[in-house]
């Protein structure tokens, strides 16, 4: 019996030996790297995929051990970007794949010169921000490629194929932006739900790249672990999906311009961004504060803004979706504080 690295794995009928080989000519793209990031990344490379590239704007930080596998103390006390220890430490794991860090924003430019200039062969989604994920569907469905939705926040979790020509996506499948979206920032969440996530998204992404994409789940599917609570949802094309933006007969791809991205504008003499972000409707300023209370800061409502103090920054909302944050003149720090709360 072969005693290779990948003998147990080319022992599974479904992949073999052919299937080995497809993992090892594969590239995945996958947008984020926290816990579900890490999570699906150290799966593939495990499992021989022979190109991952990570994109990701943060560092790691003591919180984030608790749930997100790659990373150790000293990833924290050296103030590395995940990306960038991701790499090392799936690099320690295979020396034969190859590993490409983006320490960066990711922006609908950064994804189009990424696949424009990679075989990308699947897109795995470890974000959570809408407004990524609704990049990430133009993306996809512009150049056919799949990708994988995955979310989870306190003992909840979700997963669903996105599959071009396929399937509905992620325009059809909510109709618009949502307000807001669960954060386990402020709701908290429990390692045992990421996992779920993870070996989901990873046995689907294994499907599809070892050909196997017949027996992929065409189902919408939900778990709460605390209550015991597991649904497969079907999900089908509605009546007027011809003329979605995205999927239709005449895509325009609406996520992929400038003028639906978030914009910073760094205030000059003064330690503050604005933050402006166009909305088809006005904000929850009620849910915003819903959610700001689950955290320790300070809030106070009025009809037209919310402000929110949390340690050194404040952070002033407006109802039309422009924001002012106090405290750093850093846009990507001024975005992820406003995503935060916002998205």
């Amino acid at each position: 019996m072969n005693q290779g690295r990948y003998s147990r794995q080319e022992n599974f009928q479904p992949i073999g030996i052919q299937g080995q080989q497809l993992l090892s000519d594969a590239h995945v793209l996958i947008i984020g790297a926290g816990a579900l990031g890490s999570g699906n990344a150290e799966i593939l490379a495990r499992s021989g995929v022979g190109t991952i590239s990570i994109i990701d704007r943060d560092v790691v930080e003591m919180s984030n051990l608790q749930r997100q596998s790659l990373y150790a103390e000293q990833d924290v006390s050296e103030q590395l970007p995940k990306a960038i220890a991701a790499a090392n430490r799936l690099q320690q794991i295979n020396s034969d794949i190859r590993v490409n860090p983006y320490v960066m924003d990711c922006s609908a430019r950064d994804l189009q010169n990424i696949l424009e200039n990679h075989n990308i062969d699947l897109i795995l989604d470890a974000t959570d921000h809408f407004p990524i994920r609704y990049m990430m569907n133009d993306i996809s469905y512009k150049y056919q490629i799949p990708w994988i939705y995955g979310a989870c926040s306190g003992s909840f979790g979700a997963v669903y194929n996105f599959i071009p020509g396929k399937t509905p996506c992620l325009h059809c499948l909510l109709k618009r932006m949502p307000i807001g979206s669960a954060s386990c920032d402020i709701e908290g969440i429990i390692a045992p739900a990421v996992q779920r996530v993870v070996s989901t998204q990873s046995a689907e992404a294994l499907k599809w790249l070892t050909g196997n994409k017949r027996l992929m789940s065409d189902r919408f599917m939900v778990f709460d672990l605390w209550t015991n609570m597991s649904q497969a949802i079907r999900v089908h094309h509605d009546a007027g999906h011809h003329n979605c933006q995205t999927c239709g007969a005449e895509p325009t791809y609406p996520y992929l311009r400038y003028d639906t991205e978030i914009k910073t504008e760094v205030l000059c003499g003064r330690t503050s961004v604005w933050v402006r972000y166009p909305r088809e409707e006005l904000l929850d300023l009620e849910g915003v504060a819903k959610r700001a209370m689950g955290k320790d800061t300070g809030v106070r409502v009025t009809p037209h803004l919310i402000q929110i103090e949390e340690e050194n920054f404040r952070l002033v909302i407006f109802q039309d979706g422009r924001a002012l944050i106090h405290g750093t003149s850093d846009p990507v720090e001024a975005k992820k504080l406003y995503q935060r709360y916002v998205m």
